[in-house]
């Protein structure tokens, strides 16, 4: 079975080529090869490789730059994740995207649901919540994954960039009005390749036993914390001698605003599939231990 992986470089794309190798045949081109930001390159890409299951793991996730580049953040977040729904219609074959906790405001005083009315604080969150649009508008089968908080074990995120400025030993402000649920993304990877393959029959996807899975699901760590409570978790144990300081998110006067509440309810995830991810602190605790053996 082929499989047309895109945005493989990034967090998210790099455990899903570790994950998806045990399904099939991954082609996962470069950015230099792919320009996302090309709708003639995207069609290009899907009918050069001919796959069998396309997976959209590619972003724009630099969401405060997203807030000067919006022209650039619809083209990748928005366009890019419909024009590969729409090949993938015509191929007849199954598309898997990812989107973001930020589609919902924060207002909300529990957790999210899929059902839940989407409001939107910033540029990345609306281009975002394009992405999916485009996707269910196409009518392929399909697989929406919203997530939230994703780290890894190397690359440039909010675990690692908290380990560097522990070592520094100056002052770490940390908001600690921001409640979410990190997500290992090995896990989420993890996740991902378990649902496709139950889908498969004799080496390639049954559509009719994926049409029946298609959907959107929220797909993130179980538990939830605050940034700072994420930062405590991720620093204790090590030599960290830098200090984390509390502040709210008005203090931290980041250029895009960021909901205060975004935990993702699993329940769905869980009752189609029979299983959900670990507690966040899990996941970290497995992630810190790739990094302590690397």
């Amino acid at each position: 079975m082929r499989i047309l992986l895109t945005g493989g470089t990034g967090q998210l794309g790099t455990a899903l080529r570790c994950t998806l190798t045990a399904v099939g045949e991954v082609s996962v081109p470069s950015r230099g090869e792919l320009d996302l930001a090309w709708a003639h390159a995207l069609i290009r890409a899907v009918r050069d490789a001919q796959p069998d299951l396309i997976v959209n793991a590619a972003a724009y996730t630099a969401v405060d730059q997203t807030e000067s580049e919006l022209a650039l953040a619809v083209q990748i977040n928005g366009d890019a994740p419909r024009i590969f729904a729409l090949e993938a219609k015509r191929l007849n074959i199954p598309v898997v995207h990812y989107s973001t906790d930020y589609v919902f405001d924060g207002a909300k005083n529990t957790s999210y649901i899929e059902d839940d009315v989407t409001a939107l604080l910033n540029v990345y969150g609306c281009t975002k919540l394009a992405g999916e649009q485009g996707v269910l508008a196409s009518g392929a089968a399909h697989l929406i994954f919203r997530t939230s908080w994703l780290y890894v074990s190397h690359g440039r995120n909010f675990l690692l960039t908290m380990r560097r400025l522990g070592r520094d030993g100056k002052e770490i402000k940390v908001v600690d009005d921001q409640h979410g649920a990190p997500a290992f993304a090995l896990q989420v990877a993890e996740a991902t390749a378990t649902v496709i393959t139950r889908s498969i029959v004799k080496g390639t996807v049954d559509m009719d036993r994926f049409r029946a899975i298609t959907g959107l699901y929220h797909l993130s760590a179980a538990g939830h914390t605050t940034r700072y409570g994420f930062a405590q978790a991720i620093l204790a144990g090590t030599d960290a001698i830098g200090r984390l300081a509390s502040v709210t998110t008005d203090e931290f006067k980041a250029p895009a605003p960021r909901p205060l509440n975004s935990v993702l309810d699993n329940s769905k995830f869980e009752r189609r599939f029979g299983f959900r991810l670990p507690d966040w602190e899990i996941g970290l605790a497995r992630c810190l231990d790739e990094i302590g053996r690397t």
